[in-house]
């Protein structure tokens, strides 16, 4: 049973990136490199590149509903993102006012994984000036090898994500 659900996902995945490709609705089709995961704004990517990291389709696309409605239902994640998040917190709350489920939960791991406080990152993210993920740890931790962070917090959203879906009805 598990290595069905394991094969149902990888080929929505599939579809879903081949969809995306084709230009229907694509996250930030027609701006290569610009804001992440379908983000207001314009721009290049902190690396100019349509295949940075900073975009990851396959997450933009999880759900055409908000973050905070994915999550009231999916009590598996909201329960691992609370973990993650500072005392008082919770996954909906942190995830108001981003566009995609998979920004936030990238967003909440990148400010588990380097120390950031979590708002700080999130008013870069979300505020009136909006700022990708890897610019707005490059300006809160400069140290960080940003592409490396960026990369392993979509790595990690992605998992969580996909760990906690539930499988599709027969």
């Amino acid at each position: 049973m598990k290595g069905i659900i394991k094969g149902m996902t990888l080929v929505l995945l599939a579809a879903l990136t081949v969809y995306g490709q084709r230009g229907h609705g694509a996250v930030g089709a027609g701006n290569a490199g610009g804001a992440p995961w379908g983000a207001s704004g314009s721009g290049a990517g902190m690396h100019g590149n349509a295949g940075s990291p900073e975009r990851s389709p396959e997450l933009s696309r999880t759900s055409q509903q908000s973050p905070e409605t994915i999550l009231e239902r999916n009590t598996k994640l909201s329960a691992k993102l609370d973990s993650l998040l500072p005392a008082g917190t919770t996954a909906q709350q942190a995830c108001t006012g981003f566009k995609n489920l998979g920004d936030c939960v990238s967003a909440i791991h990148v400010a588990h994984n380097l120390d950031i406080p979590f708002e700080e990152l999130k008013d870069r993210l979300t505020g009136a000036n909006r700022e990708k993920l890897g610019q707005a740890i490059h300006d809160l931790k400069p140290e960080a090898d940003v592409k490396a962070e960026v990369k392993k917090a979509h790595k990690q959203a992605k998992k969580d994500i996909a760990e906690s879906s539930e499988p599709p009805l027969s």
